[in-house]
Parts: C-alpha cells; structure tokens; sequence
C-alpha cells in the first residue's frame, strides 16, 4: 500500500507535521505537487487521518494526571454504551480505552490540581453509568510518548 517514498515522506511529516510541502520536497527529493498528490491519497485512503497540535497540558496549569481502571456492571445490555456515551462528554477525560479481560475501560483524566480532580471524580466520573469497580492510578512521570511511527 505504501511504498519507500511514501514511508519516507511520513517520516519526516512525523517528525515535524508543521513542514510545508516544498519542505518535504526539498527533504525527500520530490517535487511539492508530487508531495501533495501523495499526502492527498493517504489522506483518502485514511492513512493520514489528521495532523493535530501537541499542547502540554501542564503548561497549561492542568499538573494532575489519573488513569481510571473501570470495571463496568454489564447485567444491563447496555451499559457499556452508555457508560462509554457519557464518559465521552466529560472535558477533562482526554482518553479512553477499552479492554477485554477484568478492567473494561481505562480513563485518562486530567486536573489543575487534586481539589479539582477530587471535583472531576465525585462530580463526573461517580456519576456515570454502571460503574462496579474503579482503581486510580496516579501518574507520577512520562518517560516516554511516542506518537510516531516506525516507518
């Protein structure tokens, strides 16, 4: 589906998602419409599905982070769909996961700091949808995040 040049301009979009076509012309020796014929049709093709901004949340004042391990109560066919339906409409939940095995769903939070988090929990997260079990994980560093491909 890809080939070499199509990896190696990923690559370098990877790296810097901010390079202008010419500028990953000049990178991978193609020309800027072949860069952007190419661009173009992964996007199409749904290999590119977007380029984003990277914000570091702590600059922002948000300093708390909390993995949430959820264990839903599914006795109700639904609850997995509800569950998921109102924990996406909470702002400070910045990701979520499902799983199989005995934790279901796994909730990133993030906080200004722990009052506010303590406001998150108890004001948003206790209250939603058959929830059984929940284990907080504070998270103390990032060692690594890595959102690049190895192409």
């Amino acid at each position: 589906m890809l080939d070499d040049m199509d990896r190696r301009l990923l690559r370098h979009w990877q790296a810097d998602a901010g390079l202008s076509p010419a500028e990953l012309a000049d990178l991978t020796g193609l020309t800027a419409g072949k860069v952007s014929r190419r661009i173009t049709r992964m996007q199409e093709a749904g290999i590119v599905q977007g380029v984003a901004a990277v914000v570091d949340w702590a600059a922002l004042g948000y300093t708390v982070e909390v993995s949430l391990r959820i264990t839903l109560d599914k006795t109700q066919g639904n609850a997995f769909d509800r569950f998921l339906e109102e924990a996406r409409e909470l702002p400070e939940v910045i990701e979520l996961q499902t799983f199989l095995g005995r934790v279901d769903v796994r909730l990133s939070v993030i906080a200004r700091d722990m009052a506010h988090y303590q406001q998150i929990y108890r004001e948003g997260i206790l209250t939603l949808p058959h929830i059984a079990d929940i284990e907080a994980l504070m998270h103390v560093a990032r060692i690594k995040s890595e959102e690049a491909l190895p192409l």
